[in-house]
């Protein structure tokens, strides 16, 4: 079974906290001399260093000098600041509209060669149409409670989605069958994202698997999440994604995704799961 899939951050966690009691240690402190020195309880050293509690800035620069090596401080920072990169959650990213988080995303995408997408709830972003990317994005704004900038969201989802027509990239996406039936937008709508499905399976780069809900399941529906070469990956849950860039949960999506795949139908098999859904809308 994936571990956890804020498993990267954790890791992240543990070793950073691993690495400030190795400086205490070599210090000649214990953990009640190094909260003295720093003016701290006890408890917060413990907690530092068991992972309990992730350190501040501050926390790291006063730690690294009550034991003598001041000089290892900035290289702590920034491995703690780049830690909350990999669990973020959307309250923050979307504090001021969903735009910004379309455009921050476009650099990982024109770099990205081979990208592998998973999906279990809706339409790949890279796969939406206008109207299917509106409906959507609006429900979010809604439940999120965030600022209202969908129009220029979607411009800006379109905009990123250009990369499927680039060279020199290829895609893999696998959805379930049920995200074809699940009525993001209305039938109209729905009709013409699903058509466009039709359409983009034409493209030489694009490979579309669809696993039925006839699959003997040998693997489970998971979280949707997207493979960056094999350098990243990205999991989408209902309050943060998760940026997981450890080498063994990267494999383990990997895997995962294989296993998808022997589960997936393609070519005229995925057309005509389309077309029957199409035919459900009435």
């Amino acid at each position: 079974m994936p571990a956890s899939p804020s498993s990267s951050a954790q890791e992240a966690r543990r070793s950073l906290a691993a690495r400030l009691g190795e400086i205490r240690r070599d210090g000649g402190l214990s953990g009640k001399a190094l909260a003295a020195r720093c003016g701290w309880s006890p408890a917060k050293v413990s907690r530092i260093e068991n992972a309990k509690t992730p350190p501040s800035d501050a926390d790291i620069h006063a730690w690294c000098t009550a034991c003598g090596a001041k000089e290892r401080a900035p290289d702590l920072v920034a491995a703690n600041r780049s830690v909350d990169s990999l669990y973020v959650e959307w309250r923050r990213i979307h504090r001021d509209g969903l735009r910004h988080s379309q455009n921050a995303m476009v650099p990982l995408y024109e770099r990205t060669r081979t990208f592998r997408v998973y999906c279990s709830n809706v339409v790949p972003g890279l796969l939406q149409t206008p109207g299917y990317a509106s409906a959507l994005l609006n429900a979010i704004t809604a439940f999120q409670g965030t600022p209202d900038d969908v129009s220029s969201a979607v411009a800006a989802r379109m905009a990123r989605s250009r990369v499927i027509h680039a060279p020199r990239h290829t895609f893999a996406f696998l959805v379930e069958e049920s995200v074809l039936r699940n009525r993001i937008a209305d039938p109209s709508v729905m009709a013409g994202q699903l058509g466009h499905l039709l359409a983009i399976m034409s493209l030489p780069s694009v490979a579309l698997g669809i696993v039925p809900f006839t699959a003997q399941r040998g693997m489970w529906p998971l979280e949707t999440f997207m493979i960056f070469d094999d350098d990243s990956v990205q999991v989408e849950l209902l309050t943060a994604f998760v940026n997981v860039v450890a080498p063994g949960d990267i494999a383990t999506y990997g895997h995962a995704f294989t296993s998808m795949q022997e589960l997936a139908v393609y070519g005229s098999a995925a057309r005509t799961l389309i077309t029957s859904a199409i035919d459900a809308l009435g």
